[in-house]
């Protein structure tokens, strides 16, 4: 319906979905994964806000007008999943979600996605947008094995 999405979009969580990977993309982030979402330790991180994760449906959708809405449902409890799982793992004080769509609303990797973000007291999330950064291999494998290890110690 309202797509932005160019011809030859090649979608890097699609590729991820699929197994491939690259520099920015790698499945050793995941940290959850069902039939119809997957979960990934997100590239970029806010000065105050260490961790930051990506929830996708596994079917491409660009947006949230396209999106169906068993497929919502199934994005969003696996961000409650996530967001259980941030608080037993890294005890941050709340979470907060995201979602982008179109140009205007700063969406800028055309599928359908949702941010997940640990909260701390005072940590300014809103007004430090422009205080984001890549995060190295290293910090996001370690922040993903942890989140890891409590989903493999889950009944």
């Amino acid at each position: 319906m309202y797509n932005h999405q160019p011809a030859d979009y090649s979608c890097p969580f699609c590729r991820l979905v699929r197994g491939e990977e690259d520099q920015i993309n790698r499945r050793e982030y995941v940290v959850y994964e069902d039939s119809a979402t997957l979960a990934f330790v997100a590239p970029k991180w806010w000065v105050n806000n260490p961790g930051h994760l990506l929830i996708i449906p596994k079917i491409h959708s660009e947006n949230l007008y396209d999106l169906p809405d068993d497929l919502l449902g199934a994005v969003y409890t696996t961000a409650r999943k996530l967001a259980i799982a941030l608080k037993a793992t890294y005890h941050c004080a709340g979470i907060s979600t995201r979602q982008h769509n179109e140009p205007a609303g700063n969406q800028d990797v055309w599928h359908f996605h949702v941010h997940l973000f640990p909260r701390y007291p005072n940590d300014n999330l809103y007004q430090n947008h422009t205080q984001q950064a890549w995060v190295g291999h290293n910090e996001r494998l370690a922040f993903a094995h942890r989140l890891q290890a409590y989903f493999a110690n889950q009944p």
